[in-house]
Order: C-alpha cells, then sequence, then structure tokens
C-alpha cells in the first residue's frame, strides 16, 4: 500500500516583509538600481521561479550574512508567446498572455520580498526604491491580505 504525505499549510513560514514595486525597468535594470540606491546586492539566481507548466518568473537574490537578512527580488509577471491555431486569414499567428505570481495584485510589477529585516529597515529601503527613476511607486505590503502569497514562499 503507497502512503501520500502532504505538508500542512502551517508548516510554511509567512512571516516576511514585502515590497511592492510598479515600475516598467526591465527585471535586471531594476535590481541595479536597487543595488545601487539600498546598498543591496542582489545577483540573479540560476534557475528562475517555475510555475504551473510553462511559467518562468525572474528571481535575483542576496544574503546578507552580517545581518541576517535574505533579500529577494521577484517579477510579478511572465509573458509568453503562443502560437494561435487557424486557417483562416490569421492562421498561424502568434499572440502573447501574461500570468501573474499574485493573481490578486496584478498591477504590482515586482516584490522585494525581505525575511529577517526590522520595520525600520524595511521602510528605509522604501524611500530608497522610490529614488529610482523609472520607480513610479514601492511601498509595504501585508503579506496577510494576500490569498496567493504560498507563491512567494519557496
Amino acid at each position: 500500500m503507497l502512503t501520500t504525505h502532504r505538508i500542512s499549510a502551517d508548516f510554511f513560514d509567512d512571516s516576511f516583509g514585502l515590497i511592492a514595486i510598479h515600475s516598467n525597468l526591465e527585471d535586471y535594470a531594476l535590481a541595479y538600481g536597487i543595488n545601487s540606491n539600498c546598498s543591496l546586492y542582489l545577483k540573479r539566481m540560476e534557475n528562475d521561479l517555475h510555475l504551473d507548466g510553462s511559467f518562468f518568473f525572474s528571481v535575483f537574490d542576496w544574503e546578507d550574512e552580517i545581518n541576517d537578512v535574505y533579500w529577494t527580488l521577484i517579477s510579478n509577471a511572465c509573458t509568453i508567446e503562443e502560437t494561435v491555431p487557424s486557417d483562416g486569414l490569421f492562421g498561424g499567428t502568434s499572440s502573447f498572455r501574461t500570468n501573474h505570481l499574485v493573481k490578486e495584485r496584478k498591477e504590482i510589477d515586482y516584490f522585494l520580498k525581505v525575511d529577517g529585516a526590522d520595520e525600520i529597515a524595511l521602510q528605509e529601503k522604501v524611500k530608497a526604491i522610490n529614488k529610482i527613476s523609472k520607480v513610479v511607486t514601492a511601498y509595504p505590503l501585508e503579506t496577510h491580505t494576500l490569498k496567493s502569497k504560498r507563491n512567494l514562499i519557496f
């Protein structure tokens, strides 16, 4: 007989800070701006965050061992190209579909997840991120209001 083990939802530690960032910058340009303005050293992870088959979300991270803080910059949108099968006039055309990591907050472009930082440090980083050109706004986000916060736990 085969036994199935399931991990309880209570097992996940969801005590992390979250900064929502609205910007039309590419992920690497935003990471560079955050590194420059916030004195962080974010770099692209070897593997992107992979969800639901064909959706990949870019992830940049840095572990600040001195202050015991783990920073993660995650893209909220993934755009994939699909070929529309059709024999008509528009046969074989491509279309683009966008999927979001946190579906209930589609207006947010990026999340900066912070594990281990206090509220004062989080507010300082929000102020510094807002000074980056082409960042529309950045603000702290309450994680308990998010329905799909499990997508941010990895």
